[in-house]
């Protein structure tokens, strides 16, 4: 156990040594941001101007979810032959005045061969009627004393009073989150054809394959209200719920907490941590064709400000740090502003973003789209939460 534990903190002083040197070789300064020029939601591959819905969804959409499924992320497999739900009774529940706890194992089949995720509900109460559901992915390690919840980065009790349901499952449970043992979990146990496949499935399609799982539970749950889902991330999580989002429609809302490279921010950028720091340091997260454009962003087919339009027209949320231009605050901005254009030129959506990042005072909540940035370093704080609640109450 102890040998264990020692390579354990040996492989986290490496990740953070490697992140610092990053760090310090990395772009801050804004007049070093190359000019962009971006590839253009609006022109199909052969160069037809999408400018209606139907060109959208059956041109333009799937051109764009298949550039980022070959080049960025790696495929999301969807098929298994059985999947089965199994409530246990391990913890006790943090909130017996508020909430009906329930640990669930959800079980999947395919080839023979099953793994188990587990994820862990909490139910209001007070409600008789089916209630809306927020569903957090998780990755920070496991709480020493055993306890579920962390009220900081995941605020189970303030989202029970104001009528969610909430649960949360950690993304260890389906891939590590590590480079020599990501596939120990549903990679290498259902989909090992993925592995050294060019466009194969690595950590952050497992997460997002994790969350449609637990949709599959809520689906069938009648005490959850399904269609009134919110899918939350935060940092390497926050960028494995956008492409869960993209693969799944059934997420109402969608809400990406300082994503930063490959998540909310714009590539071409080179601000902050890039394209080639990100592949460097975790190999493990994205296709190997990604790291074809190490050093080389201007020559990527897509950007992340064409994955707003994936999960379109369904609501999505960004927000950002001031003390986190490592995740390019800007660009996470950018992303959003120039991706909500299809929300608004394709579904109609009333849309008015700033015209200068830097003037933004106050947290811009739009139909189906918002974005705010707050004082602070790279967190999942309440007082994200609390900005976050304000638009869910608009848009859910």
């Amino acid at each position: 156990m102890k040998t264990l534990m020692n390579s354990f903190f040996l492989l986290f002083f490496i990740q953070i040594s490697m992140t610092l040197q990053a760090q310090n070789q990395t772009n801050y300064d804004e007049s070093k941001v190359p000019a962009l020029v971006l590839p253009d939601p609006f022109v199909s591959e052969k160069g037809v101007i999408i400018a209606n819905l139907e060109d959208w969804e059956k041109i333009r959409r799937p051109e764009i979810f298949n550039l980022f499924e070959s080049e960025v992320y790696g495929m999301l497999p969807k098929d298994f032959d059985e999947i089965s739900f199994e409530l246990v009774s391990e913890k006790k529940n943090p909130y017996p005045g508020l909430a009906e706890l329930e640990e669930v194992n959800i079980i999947v089949s395919r080839n023979g061969k099953s793994h188990t995720m587990r994820v862990n509900l909490f139910l209001p109460k007070d409600k008789k009627t089916p209630v809306p559901i927020v569903l957090l992915i998780n990755y920070l390690p496991a709480y020493p004393d055993g306890k579920l919840v962390d009220e900081d980065f995941w605020p189970v009790s303030e989202l029970l009073k104001r009528g969610f349901a909430t649960a949360s499952f950690h993304a260890e449970t389906v891939a590590p989150d590590l480079a020599d043992s990501y596939q120990n979990g549903i990679i290498s146990t259902l989909y090992p054809e993925q592995i050294g496949m060019p466009n194969g499935m690595k950590a952050y399609g497992a997460w997002a394959w994790a969350a449609m799982r637990a949709m599959d539970y809520f689906e069938q749950h009648p005490k959850i209200k399904s269609k009134k889902s919110v899918l939350v991330g935060h940092s390497r999580t926050g960028k494995a719920s956008l492409w869960a989002s993209a693969n799944d429609p059934r997420w109402a809302i969608t809400y990406a907490n300082e994503s930063g490279c490959g998540g909310a921010a714009i590539s071409r950028r080179k601000y902050g941590e890039t394209v080639e720091a990100i592949n460097t340091r975790f190999p493990y997260w994205f296709a190997d064709n990604f790291r074809k454009y190490n050093g080389k962003e201007e020559t990527l087919p897509i950007d992340q400000h064409m994955l707003p339009g994936l999960i379109a027209p369904r609501a999505i949320y960004y927000s950002s740090a001031k003390g986190d231009q490592w995740a390019d605050p800007k660009g996470e901005f950018l992303g959003l502003k120039l991706g909500s254009r299809v929300y608004k030129q394709i579904y109609g959506k009333e849309i008015q973003f700033p015209d200068e990042f830097e003037s933004i005072q106050a947290p811009i909540h739009q139909e189906s789209v918002g974005y705010h940035i707050r004082e602070g370093k790279h967190d999942l704080s309440w007082t994200d939460w609390e900005i976050f609640l304000e638009f869910v109450k608009k848009n859910l």
